[in-house]
């Protein structure tokens, strides 16, 4: 400087690098971004393994689903079987021989015969349908049920006897009894039933 300058006092300037306050807040910034994203993809992950259904992971409420599912069987009915039923069967046709044809594919089916032969004038030429059921009121839900297995179509009907047994009157629309492997399984279906659906929902 030739001399010309001289540095007066006691303070001094201090020489140190300018502040990067920018760089630091950029930095800032950017580590507060890369955490939220791998918090992010975390929840993402947690999402995809466990199917979406919690709630306090996806911020969502979870759907319900109505499933409907078979509810157990229910008690199984105690009906009497076929060789514990006797069966009168009567023809109210203008057709011969059916009574008899019918009683013994009825016997060789396991029911018990009683009388054969032709209808009381109260029934005889009456009978528009397959045929008719008589029994008495206990036999309603029993016997009768059973029987009707082996003709379908047939009405059943209560009358005033005290007696067990039953009267099958064979009717105009009668064409046979129906088929065994028919009645095996209607037969089935009284002494063991379906089980009732259950609707139940899950969330």
């Amino acid at each position: 400087m030739g001399g010309q300058y001289r540095i007066t006092g006691g303070k001094y300037p201090r020489m140190r690098p300018p502040r990067r306050r920018g760089r630091r807040v950029a930095a800032v910034v950017a580590s507060v971004a890369v955490l939220g994203l791998i918090g992010w993809g975390t929840l993402q992950l947690i999402d995809v393994f466990t199917g979406g259904d919690n709630p306090t992971v996806t911020g969502r409420t979870a759907d319900c689903r109505t499933k409907t599912e078979a509810a157990p069987a229910v008690q199984v009915r105690n009906l009497p079987k076929p060789g514990r039923i006797t069966v009168n069967v009567y023809n109210a046709t203008q057709r011969t021989g059916l009574a008899k044809k019918t009683a013994d594919e009825l016997k060789k089916r396991g029911f018990r015969i009683g009388a054969v032969g032709n209808a009381t004038k109260q029934y005889d030429r009456k009978v528009k349908g397959t045929g008719l059921l008589l029994g008495s009121p206990a036999a309603q839900d029993t016997s009768l049920r059973v029987l009707g297995t082996q003709l379908a179509g047939a009405r059943s009907r209560a009358d005033g006897r005290k007696g067990a047994d039953l009267d099958l009157i064979i009717g105009d629309g009668f064409t046979g009894l129906t088929r065994q492997t028919a009645a095996d399984q209607a037969l089935t279906a009284l002494t063991a039933p379906a089980p009732t659906a259950v609707t139940k929902k899950s969330c």
